[in-house]
């Protein structure tokens, strides 16, 4: 009698939902941090299609008025709608984030990777320069320089560019140097391959994520700085709907109108949670350990 054969299993695949679900769980900060700054992009393209009025439209007749239905955020102290306003500041606040983060690392990573690569006397002259700039507070550093070429969009873009570019020389140098001692640069080098091309091949493509995270934390930071020197009269100047200087104008109406300060300090939170946030989801995205 012939013997009766066992079923044959077939293996089910497994279920994407619950690696999906892991997945969103584990980069939910990367994802809330990216969908914050895909939504002030949005407006800092279409802000001024989206404001209801001009960003200097006036009127003398409906000053400090509470928000309410033509005005949703109210008006300051000479009529304008800070909503507009706050939606056409966008577009200048993520640009003085971004250009003072870009040139910062155009000045602060080259010569990162010159001391790092490089060494001896250049490591060491390079690196006490390094030292020497961040004995000093970037928001200290960046008045100072704002106060000698002088206030405005360029004053402080140059300010807050030359502030940021020690603390990412640093990290480049620290990188860069961990990167050089791999045995797959030594093996380069000793292989008899020439320095661009070790730096191409091999140093820049693993020095990128560390540095995106960290610029990406210090675009956070550029936001507060310049909406501190704005605050105190060094940032971009009137009638330019920038938020610092928002909140500088609108200080001195607090008690009676918080609504002309709330706005603009509200838009300010958030666009720095979702810098961090963003910045904290590729680290955890990109960092080995904490993947497994």
């Amino acid at each position: 009698m012939r013997a009766s054969s066992a079923p044959a299993t077939t293996a089910t695949p497994r279920s994407r939902r619950p690696r999906l679900g892991v997945r969103i769980r584990r980069h939910a900060t990367l994802l809330v941090g990216a969908t914050i700054l895909l939504a002030f992009t949005t407006i800092a393209i279409f802000g001024p299609f989206m404001a209801p009025f001009a960003a200097t439209q006036q009127n003398l007749m409906a000053t400090l008025q509470a928000p309410s239905a033509t005005h949703a955020f109210g008006t300051d102290h000479i009529g304008r709608d800070v909503l507009s306003r706050v939606l056409i500041g966008t577009r200048y606040s993520l640009f003085i984030c971004l250009v003072t983060v870009a040139l910062g690392a155009l000045i602060g990573v080259p010569l990162g990777i010159v001391a790092g690569y490089v060494g001896g006397r250049v490591d060491a002259l390079i690196g006490s320069a390094i030292d020497v700039m961040l004995t000093i507070p970037s928001i200290v550093l960046a008045i100072a320089i704002v106060s000698v070429v002088g206030p405005g969009m360029f004053g402080l873009v140059v300010a807050i560019s030359i502030s940021f570019a020690p603390r990412i020389a640093r990290l480049t140098r620290g990188v860069v140097l961990d990167v050089r001692q791999e045995e797959y640069v030594t093996s380069s080098l000793a292989l008899g391959a020439r320095t661009p091309r070790v730096l191409g091949r091999h140093v820049l493509p693993n020095i990128s994520a560390p540095l995106t995270v960290e610029l990406t934390l210090l675009a956070g930071q550029a936001v507060l700085v310049a909406a501190a020197l704005g605050f105190i009269g060094l940032g971009v100047q009137p009638p330019i709907p920038e938020w610092g200087t928002m909140l500088s104008r609108g200080k001195d109406f607090l008690s009676i109108a918080p609504h002309v300060v709330t706005a603009p300090g509200l838009a300010i939170a958030l666009l720095v949670l979702g810098f961090n946030f963003f910045g904290d989801g590729l680290r955890d995205a990109w960092d080995p350990k904490l993947r497994r």
